[in-house]
């Protein structure tokens, strides 16, 4: 795997590295051991052991795995298959689908451009998006014989990019319920990549909110939303945008919203069915879709999505070049929900990141102040400033196996830490 370039990190995540000739890049050291940054290597046998496990039942074809302690790669894995139906190993370089994990990206860029002053998270939507001006939260009521009804109320207030980054904008995923709100994004075909995103932030606003923005939480399509602000501000495609402000800064050479043709024969293709559980269909990573989704379309390489925690893990910079400064970073892995239901309250919600406020009162171990997200094909990301960690499981999977995967890996490196 290609090592990553990094600074001195201000929260000591990341330590100095060797140094090195006169214009080459700083790498991140690699732990002689797990033991060396305070890991054990008994617990990290298991998860391997699990791991191989795992790929012999069929829930996944191949993965990699990257633990970070104490500034050094503590353990790696490359494991498996990156093609099973081809018979192509899995390689550092490999692609993955990144899905949701597309979020804390466009959330960064949409923050860099309040620091610039061209915007507020406390404007409304409308102010970027004019089709927002007029949405209306769908309440449902009964009719005389009893039918559920939909009734179209205007919401108490206006949405803001706040709630947009935070989930609490009554935007939602129809597939995640049986409201006639989710019935009504099921039948217009939210998330069809045909369109692109003008047309489908036109086509969000004219549905009906689940809810009030402000509250309630719940997970949906709001950082498709915050792509078309970008667009919209930035007076470029999302892809454009985020290249100059985030891709090629961190040298994260790899991720984008379509494979090249040189680069397709290392994208890390979904595992083949098993059993009664069909895969679930994956998009074609060689396919430009109209529709850049800020939401989940970006995909990427183990090593680029590194530098991009990285920088998050030293404040907002890397390698001598600042995104965000360290307040920002704070405020966006901060609780931002509060006391607005939807969210478990060990588990609130930041900006574009899950942030983690009790050790206790929540079903997976971590410190108070880890932050993270996961992708929908099974990738999981998180940063642990307390025990100066962070972590990368990277996999393409079926939405069956997903969560158990993912909780699998974190529970096995949070047994793994040993001091």
């Amino acid at each position: 795997m290609r090592r990553l370039a990094t600074a001195i990190l201000i929260a000591g995540l990341v330590a100095a590295a060797p140094a090195m000739r006169a214009g080459a890049e700083t790498l991140l050291p690699t732990a002689a051991k797990p033991e060396d940054v305070g890991l054990s290597s008994e617990q990290l046998a298991r998860l391997e052991a699990a791991t191989r496990a795992n790929m012999d039942a069929g829930l996944l074809s191949g993965t990699i795995m990257v633990v970070v302690k104490d500034g050094k790669i503590g353990w790696q894995r490359v494991m498996g298959q990156r093609d099973k139906a081809k018979n192509l190993p899995m390689q550092p370089d490999s692609l993955f689908r990144i899905y949701s994990m597309t979020k804390p990206i466009v959330s960064v860029a949409i923050m860099m451009l309040v620091e610039q002053g061209r915007m507020q998270i406390d404007d409304p939507v409308s102010r970027y998006l004019p089709e927002f001006a007029d949405v209306k939260v769908g309440v449902e009521k009964k009719d005389a014989d009893g039918k559920a009804t939909l009734e179209l109320v205007a919401p108490t207030r206006a949405m803001t990019i706040q709630d947009l980054l935070r989930h609490t904008s009554g935007l939602i995923y129809g597939t995640r319920g049986e409201s006639l709100v989710n019935k009504a994004y099921i039948e217009a075909r939210i998330g069809e990549r045909s369109v692109n995103s003008e047309e489908f932030s036109r086509k969000v606003a004219k549905l009906p909110l689940r809810f009030s923005p402000g509250t309630r939480w719940e997970y949906g399509v709001s950082t498709d939303i915050l792509g078309r602000v970008i667009e919209v501000v930035t007076k470029m495609t999302l892809g454009e945008a985020l290249d100059e402000m985030v891709h090629r800064p961190l040298g994260m050479v790899d991720t984008a919203f379509v494979v090249p043709e040189a680069k397709l024969a290392r994208a890390a293709q979904p595992a083949v069915s098993h059993k009664d559980r069909p895969m679930t269909p994956r998009f074609d990573v060689g396919a430009k879709a109209a529709f850049e989704s800020g939401g989940g379309g970006l995909v990427g390489s183990t090593d680029d999505y590194l530098r991009f925690m990285m920088m998050l893990a030293n404040g907002g910079s890397l390698n001598g070049t600042r995104l965000l400064g360290p307040q920002t970073v704070a405020f966006m892995t901060s609780d931002h929900t509060g006391a607005i239901p939807g969210r478990p309250p060990a588990l609130p919600m930041g900006l574009g990141f899950e942030v983690r406020k009790s050790v206790g009162n929540a079903v997976l171990p971590g410190s108070v102040g880890e932050y993270g997200w996961g992708g929908n094909a099974g990738t999981l990301f998180w940063i642990d400033p307390q025990r100066k960690l962070m972590a990368l499981y990277m996999v393409q999977v079926n939405d069956y196996d997903r969560i158990f995967l993912r909780n699998q890996f974190r529970v096995m490196v949070q047994g793994a830490i040993a001091k």
